[in-house]
């Protein structure tokens, strides 16, 4: 069920408080919005919405042989990669970035952000369909702007259905094929990219992709391999005014 509301200040923190609450919410079952006031990306960044854009949250109910909750980000990139693209097939160059990110190039154009709440994990992810929000310092894309013009409730059917099965294999163990397929959609291996990590500041080195648990790596220039376990890779040279 995909349900929609006119505005709300964010689906995510609706699904948590209703959680919250006690309110069991099932898998497969959709918030979408047309607004949202007060949308947020990782690390507790504002995100504009845009109308037309598709802002929408869902649930995973944590299971105890799940493989680990970190992956989940990861499947579900995936999964809105391929909601992308089965809309939008002739789109070039769509890329999925560690952790939460899909680039158009070096523009964001969808991005992803997971909250838990005791077992249960909400899935919360913004699309720029119609509009590429004015971020500062970073570039982003709408697939309007690419030529591509997809109604939101369109995208949101195409979305859950491909997050679903994405959702179901993940419960079923099928997390190593799962990688493999985020890992051909990723950035490519050796692509020169950027962390801030908190001792050492900007660590710059290759994309190694991701171990069997999700972690991104890192070559860097002595050839050594760093794992980067939280934070954000960004691509060397991406940060740069426009929208």
């Amino acid at each position: 069920m995909i349900a929609t509301v006119a505005e709300i200040p964010s689906t995510n923190a609706a699904l948590l408080a209703r959680l919250g609450g006690g309110e069991l919410l099932n898998e497969g079952d959709w918030l979408v919005a047309d607004r949202q006031t007060a949308g947020r990306g990782r690390a507790g960044r504002s995100w504009s919405d845009g109308f037309g854009n598709f802002m929408g949250s869902t649930v995973v109910q944590l299971r105890g042989a799940d493989p680990l909750p970190q992956t989940l980000a990861l499947v579900t990139g995936l999964a809105a990669h391929q909601a992308v693209m089965a809309l939008a097939p002739r789109l070039s160059d769509l890329r999925l970035k560690w952790p939460n990110d899909l680039l158009v190039g070096e523009a964001k154009l969808a991005g992803i952000l997971l909250e838990r709440h005791a077992n249960a994990v909400v899935v919360g992810i913004g699309v720029n369909l119609a509009q590429a929000p004015d971020v500062p310092d970073r570039k982003t894309a709408s697939l309007s702007g690419l030529g591509y013009a997809i109604a939101r409730d369109a995208f949101a059917t195409e979305l859950a259905d491909r997050f679903a099965d994405a959702l179901a294999r993940w419960h079923l163990g099928e997390w190593p094929l799962l990688r493999e397929q985020w890992l051909a959609r990723a950035l490519p291996t050796g692509t020169l990219v950027s962390v801030k990590d908190r001792d050492q500041g900007t660590i710059i080195g290759a994309f190694g992709g991701i171990d069997e648990d999700g972690v991104a790596l890192m070559r860097l220039a002595d050839g050594s391999v760093r794992a980067i376990h939280a934070g954000d890779i960004e691509m060397v040279g991406s940060h740069a005014s426009g929208g």
